[in-house]
This record gives C-alpha cells, sequence and structure tokens, in this order.
C-alpha cells in the first residue's frame, strides 16, 4: 500500500516508523528542516505505552530531563506553592519523561525505517480524493497517487482543509502561548531541576533549565482575540514587560521571530476525522491544547492506533475502527482541558489564592494522588490492547 505522510512532527513520525517497510511511505514536511522550537513536555500516558512497544523509551530517557517538582514563585522569587514531580510519577506508575519536543522528534526521526522517503521543504497543495485512490500534488509540482493520505500537519492542517473545506474546526480556548530558548547562566542557575513557574493572574512565565547551559521558557497569556501578532518577539516582550522575578532577563534574551513559537492555545473538533482515501492524525483532528499537556502523547499513540488499524483491515474499515477506538479518549482529555481552564491560568486574584491552597494541601499523601490523577486525566489501555 501507497500512503503519503503530510508532517513529520510526532505523529507523522509515528506512523512511518509504524507503517515504512511493511508499506511504500513518504513523509513531507514543509519546513526546510527539523524544526528547533518547542515546549518541554512530560510525556507519560498512551503516547509512553506506545513508545514502550516502539522499543523507543530508552532513547527517550537518555535526552530526557530530570525535573524534581513544578514550583510557583511570586515576583521577588518567593515560593508560594509546589508539586514535587515524583508525586505525579506515582500517579502515572513511574511512566513519566520530561523531554524538550525537538528531541522527543529527533528520536522518532533516528529510528524511521531506511525505505521511509522523507522529505523536507515540501508540502501538499491540491488533492484528488476518491473511495478508492487519492492523487496528491505537491508544492515542487510533483504528484503521487497513493491509497492514503495523512495529514498529520498540526492544528493549522493545509490537508484538512482540503479534504474538509474551509469550515473552522479550530476551537481557540482564550489564549496565546509562546516558546524560546535563550543563554544565561544567572537564570540557568536559578531555575536549576526545577520547573518554574510565575504565580502570576492572566499571564504567566515557565522556566526548564536545560543540559547545555541554556534555560528553555514558555508564556502564556489569556486573550478573547486569537489573532496572532504580526512580530511574535514584540508580543512577547510587550504582553510580560511588567511580570518580576527573572522574567525581564528572559525578555531581554528574546530571540528573533523566526526563533519564537508562537500561536494561540486552542483544541480542534471534527465530526468525522477520515473522508474517503484521506484521514488525520494527532493535532490535525484532536489537538487538545496545552492545558491538557498530553498533545505529544495523544499525537503518538493515535498514529500508533491508525497504523495497528491499517496493517489489520482494508482502509475504510481501518479507518473507521481508528476513529472509533480514539475518539473517546481524545474527547476526555479535551473535556479535561476546558474544565481546568481557570485554574491552569487564573483570571483573578481570588482564583490565584485557591489554586495556591490546593497545591498546599498536595504534601498530604491522599490528596496529593487525587491532585496528580486529576492533572493526568483517566488512563487508557487502547495501546496495551491492540
Amino acid at each position: 500500500m501507497r500512503i503519503v505522510i503530510c508532517g513529520a512532527g510526532i505523529a507523522g513520525l509515528t506512523l512511518a516508523n509504524q507503517l515504512a517497510g511493511r508499506h511504500d511511505v513518504t513523509v513531507v514536511e514543509k519546513a526546510r528542516g527539523p524544526r528547533p522550537q518547542g515546549y518541554m513536555i512530560d510525556f507519560f500516558g498512551p503516547g509512553y505505552d506506545a513508545a514502550g512497544r516502539m522499543g523507543l523509551v530508552p532513547d527517550l530517557e537518555s535526552v530526557g530531563y530530570r525535573v524534581s517538582e513544578a514550583v510557583y514563585l511570586d515576583e521577588t522569587g518567593r515560593r508560594r506553592a509546589g508539586l514535587p514531580f515524583g508525586t505525579f510519577a506515582k500517579a502515572v506508575s513511574g511512566k513519566l519523561i520530561s523531554i524538550m519536543r525537538p528531541d522527543l522528534e529527533a528520536v522518532l526521526r533516528a529510528a524511521l525505517p531506511a525505505s521511509a522517503d522523507l522529505r523536507f521543504g515540501t508540502s501538499v497543495t491540491h488533492i484528488e480524493n476518491s473511495p478508492d485512490r487519492v492523487q496528491v500534488t505537491l508544492s515542487d509540482g510533483s504528484t503521487m497517487s497513493a491509497d492514503l493520505l495523512v495529514g498529520a500537519d498540526g492544528i493549522h492542517s493545509a490537508v484538512r482543509r482540503l479534504a474538509f473545506g474551509d469550515q473552522d474546526f479550530v476551537r481557540c480556548l482564550g489564549f496565546h502561548t509562546a516558546a524560546y530558548v535563550f543563554d544565561d547562566p544567572a537564570v540557568h542557575a536559578q531555575v536549576a531541576d526545577r520547573f518554574c513557574l510565575t504565580d502570576t493572574v492572566g499571564r504567566q512565565f515557565g522556566f526548564y533549565a536545560l543540559r547545555d547551559g541554556r534555560v528553555a521558557a514558555f508564556a502564556v497569556h489569556r486573550t478573547p482575540d486569537p489573532t496572532l501578532p504580526p512580530d511574535p518577539r514584540e508580543a512577547v516582550r510587550t504582553t510580560y514587560a511588567d511580570l518580576g522575578w527573572i522574567v525581564p532577563q528572559a525578555l531581554e534574551a528574546c530571540p528573533g521571530a523566526e526563533d519564537v513559537y508562537y500561536d494561540q492555545v486552542a483544541q480542534t473538533v471534527l465530526p468525522r476525522w477520515s473522508r474517503d482515501r484521506v484521514t488525520l492524525v494527532g493535532d490535525a483532528c484532536h489537538a487538545v491544547s496545552l492545558l491538557a499537556g498530553q498533545g505529544a502523547s495523544l499525537g503518538m499513540a493515535g498514529a500508533y492506533v491508525l497504523a495497528a488499524q491499517l496493517d489489520k483491515a482494508p482502509v475504510a474499515d481501518a479507518l473507521a475502527r481508528y476513529e472509533e477506538l480514539w475518539r473517546p479518549v481524545v474527547e476526555e482529555k479535551q473535556q479535561v482541558a476546558r474544565d481546568g481552564a481557570r485554574w491552569f491560568l487564573p483570571a483573578s486574584e481570588s482564583h490565584l489564592r485557591i489554586r495556591r491552597a490546593a497545591m498546599r494541601l498536595a504534601r498530604v499523601p491522599g490528596v496529593s494522588r487525587y491532585l496528580a490523577g486529576t492533572i493526568a486525566g483517566k488512563t487508557t489501555a487502547v495501546i496495551r490492547q491492540l
């Protein structure tokens, strides 16, 4: 079977890993090379299960980070609340890796079978979809006839637009987010082995210290306007200008716009994920948003589920079974994200104080397990049952 995958992110690379060798797989990616931008993510849940089945957990652990705690700090750097990472790790049976998103993608790229054709600087520009075949036109002018086209091209998916039309399937949640990496030895020393967050209302900065001496920063703020700014660097420096602690140093060291990841915080919601010989995977069809914290894991696991179905059933049946198995899992995570939005980034001082109190209760063993379990959401055995 000939399969074209649009998008060389986590979902696309996972799918290619699982299908190449048994099928003719081509992966096209519009970026000219691997993207260096991205968050530090806490990788757990069904994606961890999929990585285990793929034999990749040791490779992921080798580039992961050991984090002692997630801690909230006020404008002077004083600790206000926190949650030991060991508590959260216990809630997910120790199956937790803190890893930079680009490092996760690098592990998946390194594991690609030699038969997989990976083409950077190439995108899908036109499709002709039918019940039996899909004709794909690429940005270099070439065409490919395939048994299946998979859109693994993220929340702003071009494949989704081409296959399902211009209808807006993106549900904005009222936040913008940014991420970048910068050099500052003093900030690196202050962050140390913690995940540090500003204890602030409406806007928040977070920091991880990387092993190469740099610092990974991410920011999120509330806004009713989904429109993205023309200059991400200037938007970050302006929006967070009056936050305290080490934020001024981070803003001063913010790199150029091309090195800043910036996007709205949103979910994708579609009535169906497949149409004839085109299907979607990962954020293209079920983005859960930054608020749920499991986008990478769900993208990887969803691709694993799709590959498993394609290996054992005709295309139409495989696509239907993939959605039947995976949609309930991601819809639950999407609901968790929407329900927890006010606590992820409080909109008022009263909500901020309530969150502090809840975090302090995490020192109580029973409460700590409940809180960590709430953050993780329901477990799923879909991967283990395949």
